[in-house]
């Protein structure tokens, strides 16, 4: 397996793998992940053309480890030296990912992935063999896909110890606007909205600690993700702001925000 980018997810990507004993090597364009990733006994390089062609000698299944803005010019990389290689993908939108791909004339070998685990941290310190343990890994099952490069990608999420979940690429990035995206940008707007208030960070704790976790995040990360699933992100943007008024307007004439709590509560629970 060859990784292309040894931040978190990548990074997690390549331990889980050496662990589970598959042959795994990388890529990454900043040096500091490359030196830290050697450091930790890991097989990697910043040359893009060196571990492109030895992907393409053992014909290796590549993964795109890198925000979607990073994907066009590896990309070409791909093209022009190992284009016969089976390709996947842990990104965290599949259709923007999947039109890429297309573009550079590399679906037939693609199989979209994206497997639902993370952290608030970055880059390769922050990595671990275990973050995969029991998460969900969405496996695409677009008309394109070959069974034989799909059934490589399954078990190269089994490996890592994750739950398969095969999935249509639009019928990702739906959920993952509700339930990554969405809380992102909520995250934010919460963590803005204490600022604003002299006294809130000396008495804040557990609900905004939990509810604001994910603004920790890189800005540069949320963005890629967030912009590049566009589209169904409005979806689940209108929906949310929706409620929030509904429940401003019935504190505003009756004083109750009976409705949103209730059907939150039940929406958890059914979540449990």
């Amino acid at each position: 397996v060859c990784v292309l980018g040894l931040g978190l997810i990548g990074g997690s990507v390549m331990r889980a793998l050496k662990d589970s004993g598959r042959e795994v090597f990388g890529y990454n364009r900043s040096i500091d992940g490359v030196e830290a990733a050697r450091f930790d006994g890991f097989d990697a390089t910043d040359d893009i053309n060196a571990v492109l062609a030895r992907a393409a000698a053992a014909q290796a299944l590549i993964v795109l480890a890198v925000p979607v803005p990073a994907l066009p010019i590896l990309l070409q990389h791909i093209r022009s030296a190992a284009p016969s290689c089976p390709l996947t993908d842990v990104v965290s939108v599949k259709g923007a990912v999947l039109q890429l791909v297309r573009d550079h004339g590399l679906l037939e070998r693609f199989v979209g992935g994206h497997p639902m685990a993370g952290t608030a941290r970055s880059g390769w310190a922050a990595g671990s063999p275990h973050l995969f343990v029991g998460a969900p890994w969405v496996i695409s099952v677009d008309d394109h896909v070959d069974p034989s490069v799909w059934a490589e990608v399954m078990h190269l999420a089994l490996d890592c110890r994750a739950v398969v979940v095969p999935a249509r690429s639009d019928e990702h990035d739906a959920a993952a606007a509700a339930i990554s995206h969405l809380p992102h940008l909520l995250a934010e707007a919460l963590s803005v909205t204490a600022a604003d208030v002299p006294l809130a960070f000396a008495l804040a704790a557990g609900s905004f600690r939990d509810g604001t976790r994910v603004a920790a995040t890189a800005p540069d990360l949320v963005r890629a993700m967030c912009e590049a699933n566009s589209e169904p992100l409005q979806v689940a943007l209108d929906r949310a702001i929706d409620l929030l008024v509904q429940a401003r307007d019935g504190l505003a004439s009756t004083g109750s925000v009976a409705d949103l709590v209730d059907s939150g509560h039940a929406a958890r629970m059914s979540y449990d």
